[in-house]
Formats: structure tokens, sequence, C-alpha cells
């Protein structure tokens, strides 16, 4: 079982990435970075090397966008490790057009299994109008649904906006 997990949410660009990598610079132990997302073409690349150039050289960084045990089952008590981010993570999964009830499953027993400290990055999208597709409303809704998920198996929720967190649960 994870020693601690925890969820940081918010909206795109509110500073959730840079705060959750803050958390995880601030423990000392060894950080691991799981990288989710997919670069498919030059703004994500630049996006990439931005994330990179901000954490700095002191990452291991996994690239893994489906497979929670693969990146999760190996890593032990000594490490950190920043998931960003489970918003990309459930993209691969929806347009990979995979069972999203048991990939979300899947994660969360690895993440049940996970020996280090888990941050878990994710987007909140509920907050915004009804989308007006049905790939859209689908996906707002499996994040919605993960991102309960999350929640409730963290030990600290914390929502950022406009680079200020906020603790919904436990303590920071």
């Amino acid at each position: 079982m994870p020693l601690n997990v925890t969820f940081i949410l918010g909206g795109a660009a509110s500073g959730k990435s840079a705060f959750a990598e803050s958390l995880c610079a601030s423990t000392g132990k060894d950080k691991v970075y799981w990288a989710t997302a997919q670069v498919f073409d030059a703004e994500m690349r630049e996006k990439v090397s931005r994330h990179l150039t901000q954490r700095g050289e002191n990452w291991t960084t996994i690239e893994e966008p489906e497979t929670a045990a693969a990146v999760l089952d190996p890593l032990t008590i000594d490490q950190i490790c920043l998931v960003d981010c489970a918003t990309m993570w459930l993209t691969n999964h929806l347009l990979a057009d995979h069972d999203l009830v048991a990939a979300t499953d899947e994660l969360l027993s690895a993440i049940s299994r996970c020996q280090a400290d888990l941050v878990i990055v994710s987007n909140e999208t509920g907050l915004g109008i009804v989308p007006e597709n049905k790939l859209a409303r689908r996906f707002r809704e499996a994040q919605g649904r993960l991102n309960i998920a999350l929640a409730a198996r963290a030990d600290t929720v914390v929502q950022v906006t406009a680079g200020l967190p906020l603790v919904l649960k436990g303590a920071l």
C-alpha cells in the first residue's frame, strides 16, 4: 500500500503540475515522473520540453500512456512518483476505445499495491458547460467518475486554482 497518496485537481494551466512538482521535491525521496501524455505534434513536444526543463535533472521520467502496473509496481518506499496526469491517461484509454471501468480498476489496484508515495494530477472538467458532442460528454463524465475514485482513495486532496492550493481533504 502506498505510504501516502496526494491527489491534485484543477483546471487547465492552473498551476497544478508546478505545485505537484514542488511537493515531490520537498520530500527528499528519489523522484519519478510518470508521463502519461503522448506526443503527436509540435505544440505537445514544446509543452513536454518546458515540463522537463521546469523539473530539472533530478527526476527519472517514465513515459507510459496506459499501463499503470508497469510504472507503479516496481516503485519502492524510497521513491515518490508524480503521475502527470490522470486526464491524459484517461484520454489515451478513451481514444483507444478501451473499457474505461476495467482500466480505472486496474489503475486503482496498481495504486493500492504501490510502495512509493504518489502525487496524482488531474483536470477538473466538470465546471464548464455541457459539451456539444457525444465523445466530449462521455469524456467529461468518465473524468468526473475517475476524479471521484481517485479522491476517495487519496489521503490528501488539493484543488489548485490560479496557482493557489486549497486543501479539500487531509493535510499537507
